[in-house]
């Protein structure tokens, strides 16, 4: 799940370096995964009236529910 993330977050912003994922464990096997991207990038990755965002956090649930567990996304 944080490599599918990873790889759909680098390829949309201009400084794939500054891209930072870190992976938070809940309760009940929910895995929360927090997005940080540059600040001038933060509009590419939310898109606009946030359907980037909305698709990404979608792609992760699948990749997540093929894995048996349940992932969110947020971005920071």
């Amino acid at each position: 799940m944080k490599e599918v993330l990873e790889v759909i977050a680098k390829s949309l912003v201009d400084n794939p370096d500054q891209v930072d994922i870190r992976e938070v464990s809940g309760e009940d096997q929910t895995v929360t995964l927090e997005l940080r991207v540059a600040e001038s990038d933060m509009g590419k990755v939310i898109g606009k009236q946030g359907r980037i965002a909305k698709a990404i956090r979608t792609v992760v649930k699948a990749a997540a529910a093929k894995e048996n567990k349940k992932a969110a996304v947020d971005i920071i």
